[in-house]
């Protein structure tokens, strides 16, 4: 007698991406900067497919100003910094790619 298989019990789930401790503190703390100088207000993070995105807003009802995507290409891990849809930067490692967000010095009279 034959035997029936189906084909969900064997193919591999794409395996889950999460910040680690560290790499959330490096968000939290760019997040808080961000606050006390009052440009942003709020943050989410989301888990789609293969990433884990940590995105932070102006106002609570508006699209995400800068989302920071932790995603899995085959077996390695990639960092990536959008503004819309546009990608920003794109680092092997998160504190690379905030880089970004580093303060540019200005002359103020």
């Amino acid at each position: 007698m034959s035997q029936l298989y189906s084909f969900n019990e064997f193919r591999r789930t794409p395996r889950r991406v999460f910040f680690d401790r560290a790499e959330l503190n490096q968000l939290l703390s760019l997040y808080s900067r961000n606050v006390a100088s009052g440009e942003w207000r709020d943050y989410a993070i989301d888990q789609v497919g293969g990433a884990a995105i940590f995105s932070v807003f102006r106002h609570t009802h508006d699209a995400p100003l800068y989302a920071i995507a932790k995603q899995r290409n085959n077996r390695s891990i990639e960092y990536v910094v959008f503004s819309g849809r546009e990608k920003l930067k794109r680092a092997k490692t998160l504190g690379d790619a905030l880089k970004i967000f580093r303060k540019r010095l200005r002359v103020v009279s």
